[in-house]
């Protein structure tokens, strides 16, 4: 397989290759954010612009790494802008980023995903059941 220009429109099947999501997916995301525009050809078949390759990796980043919803991430486009998004994707920055140095993992992730008290002694709860049955199966 030939290597494309970083210019090159690419398919959906590479884009989801690239980004490691399902296609599924992708078409979902059309749905959902005005902003990715792929081109349609023949057949309905899309091909993507670097620009909306890198539309779509800002907000995977959002969704999977920052915890954001589609509907947060629809807030951080409609009040940033798109421009924003692809100088965050650049420079690797989400926008959760923690100003303060002296915040723990934990406070940190609770932060970002904004989790109250009541969801997260549930989720620690179910972690616990996790690690006792990880523990049984280890035994056996």
């Amino acid at each position: 397989m030939s290597l494309k220009s970083p210019e090159a429109f690419r398919t959906i099947s590479e884009v989801s290759k690239d980004l490691s999501l399902p296609q599924h997916v992708l078409r979902f995301w059309e749905t959902k954010f005005v902003q990715i525009k792929p081109i349609k050809r023949g057949g309905g078949r899309r091909y993507y612009r670097p620009e909306d390759v890198m539309l779509l990796k800002g907000i995977k980043s959002l969704l999977y790494n920052d915890g954001y919803t589609i509907r947060g991430v629809q807030k951080v486009i409609k009040e940033n802008g798109t421009k924003k998004l692809l100088k965050i994707e650049l420079n690797n920055k989400p926008f959760t980023d923690n100003k303060k140095g002296n915040i723990s993992n934990s406070e940190n992730l609770s932060s970002q995903h904004n989790i109250n008290d009541s969801k997260r002694k549930k989720l620690m709860n179910v972690l616990d059941d996790l690690i006792v049955l990880r523990k049984k199966l280890d035994n056996k």
